[in-house]
Order: structure tokens, then C-alpha cells, then sequence
């Protein structure tokens, strides 16, 4: 039974999704039709049922060795496997369990993106679902309490965008990690996946026509009966997913259909931003440091 040699390990909301969508097209490349199977975070994650809709959510998530191997069982004679879920980043428990199932040496990629912008997006996501009902400033002072009544994290708009931590303990127990700069991967990401190829022992040469799709384009949107079934979480919605998965060719589909009904996006909240920029500066300056992460395209703020 053949196993991922490389895992997508964060962050939500940074252009995992698309990612997995480019990184499907490649022949040498095998994923799983599900995305995010959270399975080396399951015991952690799967706790966290307590904000709206976080239980159906995590109907998809994969708990046991063998129904995570069954998600493989399919592979040929690809060469190189992998497994798109954006927590693994997050929590330092993930890496024993990753090391034991697949490996020291399994390769780890990872997106980061302006931290104010990525919580942001975030934000926007669960106030598309009509789960979230606070302004954005309010939202991120009660994360500390959403955290102890064990809300999704998903809902941790400031803590999914600390990145100089979790990547540092990520390079400290694997030899093979990528860092991708989203900002800088979206201006040409036909070179972004040449990279990222190569970086996984594919031919680079390979070039998707999807590459220059956005599949998880964010924002704001008109609500309608269309948008209201796409966007919020519900039992019907989780039916149809599992009976048909979310190809390619759907997924472009539904954005065709719901950018009719794009919006523009709300400016974020000045109170909200000063708060970011006080609360990430210090994170922003050790990436630039110590990981030579390129951030010329982030908030004027981290640029002196």
C-alpha cells in the first residue's frame, strides 16, 4: 500500500485549494478526490465542534489508519502522493504521528500569504456560510474565548496567520520544506508550479490549463438561493459532496456561476488592521529573517 511522500501542510486560506486543483493535473502526481482530510490532526481538530456548523464540517475528516489508506488504494504508478490539509501546520502533535505513517522524510509544503489579508479571507468565509455575525475587530477579540469553548479553529483568524513558529518546528523535524509566498506564486503561477515540481521530483515541464484558475477566489458575495445553497453549511450540501466529489471541471463550474454575484469587498476595519499589524510585526520581521520569506507584496507596515 502506497502512502503520501508529501503533504500540504498550511494555511488555510492561503491557496491550498487551488494548489491541490494544479497539483491533480500532473499524470506523476496522485491526490485523493477529497482535499483535506486532516488525518494527522484528527484527534486535535475533531474536539472542536462547538461554533455553528463545525459538526458537519468534520463528517469528512479521515480518523483511522485504514480508512486513510483506503483513499490510496487507487494509486498506479504514480510516483508521488500527497495529501492537501492545511492544519498540519498548526499543531506541533501532528509531527510524531506524520514521522510514524509516513516518514521523516516526507516532503512538506507550505503557503503562506499577508497574515492580515489571509485572516481577513478568513473572516469572509464564515460570514459567507452565515456563521459568523460579529464585526471583524470584535471577532478577533473573542477569539481567546472561542478557543476555550473549542470553536473550529478555522474561527482563529489571528492564530492561523502566526506562521514563524509552526514553520520553524516544521523545518526542525523535516529536511524537505518548501515555503511559498502566495502574493508571489499568484503573479506567475505557471513558474510558481514549475517550482513546486521540481520540488517534488515531477517533471516541471508539465503545464496544467488550470493554472491560471483561482479556486477559492474569496470575498464577498449577493445572497440568493444559489449562493445561499454554495456558500452555507448544511446536511443536503454534505450528502451531495460525498456522492459527487468536487471535480475540477465542477469546481470551475461553480465560480462561473457564483461570480455573476461577486461583490466588491468590504475594506477591513483600520481598528481591526492597526490590531494585526501590532500583533504580527514581530512574526512578519523572523520569516523575512530567518526563512528569507518575500513579503514585498504584504502590508505596508511590515516593509520597513
Amino acid at each position: 500500500m502506497k502512502l503520501p511522500n508529501f503533504l500540504v501542510a498550511g494555511f488555510p486560506k492561503c491557496g491550498s485549494t487551488s494548489l491541490y486543483y494544479y497539483l491533480y493535473e500532473h499524470p506523476e502526481i496522485y491526490l485523493p478526490k477529497q482535499k483535506e482530510l486532516h488525518f494527522f490532526t484528527y484527534d486535535i481538530i475533531s474536539k472542536q465542534d462547538k461554533g455553528k456548523a463545525d459538526k458537519e464540517i468534520k463528517k469528512f475528516h479521515i480518523g483511522s489508519l485504514p480508512k486513510y489508506k483506503l483513499l490510496f488504494e487507487d494509486v498506479e504508478d504514480e510516483k508521488i502522493i500527497g495529501d492537501v490539509s492545511p492544519s498540519y501546520a498548526n499543531y506541533a502533535e501532528a509531527i510524531p504521528k506524520i514521522k510514524e505513517v509516513l516518514g521523516a522524510d516526507t516532503k512538506i509544503i507550505i503557503i503562506v500569504r499577508d497574515p492580515i489579508k489571509r485572516a481577513y479571507s478568513n473572516y469572509l468565509h464564515l460570514v459567507r456560510e452565515d456563521r459568523e455575525t460579529l464585526p471583524f475587530y470584535e471577532a478577533l477579540q473573542a477569539e481567546a474565548e472561542r478557543r476555550e469553548q473549542q470553536y473550529s479553529d478555522f474561527w482563529y483568524y489571528a492564530f492561523n496567520s502566526m506562521y514563524y513558529e509552526k514553520i520553524k518546528r516544521m523545518k526542525a523535524h523535516f529536511s524537505d520544506v518548501q515555503i511559498i509566498t502566495f502574493e508571489e506564486f499568484i503573479k506567475n503561477p505557471q513558474h510558481g508550479m514549475q517550482a513546486v515540481y521540481s520540488f517534488l521530483g515531477a517533471d516541471p515541464s508539465f503545464k496544467t490549463d488550470t493554472v491560471d484558475t483561482q479556486f477559492n477566489p474569496g470575498g464577498t458575495y449577493k445572497k440568493n438561493t444559489l449562493t445561499n445553497f454554495i456558500f452555507k453549511q448544511s446536511k443536503a450540501k454534505n450528502i451531495l459532496k460525498k456522492t459527487l466529489p468536487i471535480t475540477t471541471s465542477l469546481k470551475k463550474l461553480k465560480i462561473k456561476l457564483i461570480n455573476k454575484y461577486k461583490e466588491q469587498t468590504p475594506p477591513i476595519d483600520p481598528k481591526a488592521e492597526a490590531y494585526l499589524i501590532a500583533l504580527f510585526k514581530d512574526d512578519v520581521a523572523k520569516l523575512k529573517r530567518d526563512f528569507n520569506v518575500k513579503t514585498e507584496y504584504w502590508n505596508d507596515a511590515f516593509q520597513a
